[in-house]
């Protein structure tokens, strides 16, 4: 099976879940709970407890924080390559989850907006393997040069390259263009409606994903409940599959992230995308299933 290389974020979640309708301005009874997070992390801890070689890069706190996510990652399995920040943080993120299941999400990127171009360990990138770079370290100016580094050199390895979209709101703050531009080379680009809307002004995701062929050989648009569709430049209409049914939704953070770890196998292994499209469904319903962004350990 293809190695998958990561590069992305860690942060620690703090979710809290609304048991009635926010009160503003006073008080609220939640359930609030920590846990690993950060969207190229998640996916590579969905990836390994699926049975696949995975490795993360990325950069962390010297805090006690910092050596939790460190240590987690490893016991799912994750080869994790995390550089120690003598100065920043470890990443934080605040999840808002009200009592209908709706999220809003209050993000530091911490040690994560220093990742540095020497922060890439040259031995994991060789033909054969893959890349995944989560948009966050893209869309995040400090990390950027190293998210373009990583990029050069997974083109120079000619390894296969996989794009995730981050976040609608800091994409549209970065712009569509200058995406679009750092991502020249990637033969998939994973993202959900929302981002797919601000990339071409298209809010129908069969239509934005036929638009994005322009640049990308390959796109996956996850659409939640309606579940997720995949298309490439000449066929006439894109591959669609419904969502898997949740009994009951825990906590829908991270649900994008275990899509993408779900995907990703079959369709390196060339199954047929619509094979793929489902196993990343399954997934993304399992982490529903669950509190926090990653599987229980």
């Amino acid at each position: 099976m293809t190695r998958v290389v990561v590069i992305g974020d860690l942060m620690t979640d703090a979710v809290a879940r609304a048991a009635l309708p926010l009160a503003k301005g006073s008080d609220t009874p939640a359930a609030v709970t920590m846990h690993g997070g950060g969207s190229g992390a998640n996916v590579a801890a969905w990836l390994a407890v699926e049975g696949v070689e995975a490795a993360f890069v990325g950069r962390r706190g010297s805090d006690i924080a910092g050596r939790n996510r460190d240590m987690e990652l490893m016991g799912y399995g994750v080869d994790a390559r995390l550089v120690m920040d003598p100065e920043r943080p470890t990443g934080t993120c605040v999840v808002l989850v009200t009592h209908k299941g709706d999220r809003t999400m209050l993000s530091d990127p911490g040690a994560n907006a220093a990742l540095l171009p020497e922060d890439i360990p040259h031995d994991l990138f060789a033909a054969g393997s893959h890349m995944h770079l989560s948009g966050y370290s893209l869309l995040n100016e400090g990390s950027r040069q190293a998210a373009l580094h990583a990029l050069s050199m997974a083109r120079k390895s000619q390894m296969s390259i996989s794009i995730d979209g981050g976040s609608s709101s800091p994409l549209k703050r970065v712009g569509a263009e200058p995406f679009l531009e750092w991502t020249q080379g990637a033969r998939l680009l994973m993202i959900n409606a929302d981002q797919a809307e601000v990339l071409t002004g298209r809010d129908v995701p069969s239509q934005a994903a036929k638009v994005l062929t322009a640049w990308y050989p390959q796109v996956v648009i996850k659409m939640g409940e309606d579940g997720a569709l995949w298309y490439t430049n000449g066929r006439a209409e894109p591959i669609q599959v419904p969502a898997e049914p949740v009994n009951k939704i825990m906590d829908g953070t991270g649900a994008g992230d275990a899509f993408c770890a779900g995907f990703l196998p079959p369709w390196l292994d060339g199954k047929p995308p619509a094979e793929a499209l489902a196993a990343g469904c399954r997934l993304a319903a399992a982490a529903m299933g669950e509190i926090g962004a990653r599987p229980g350990l």
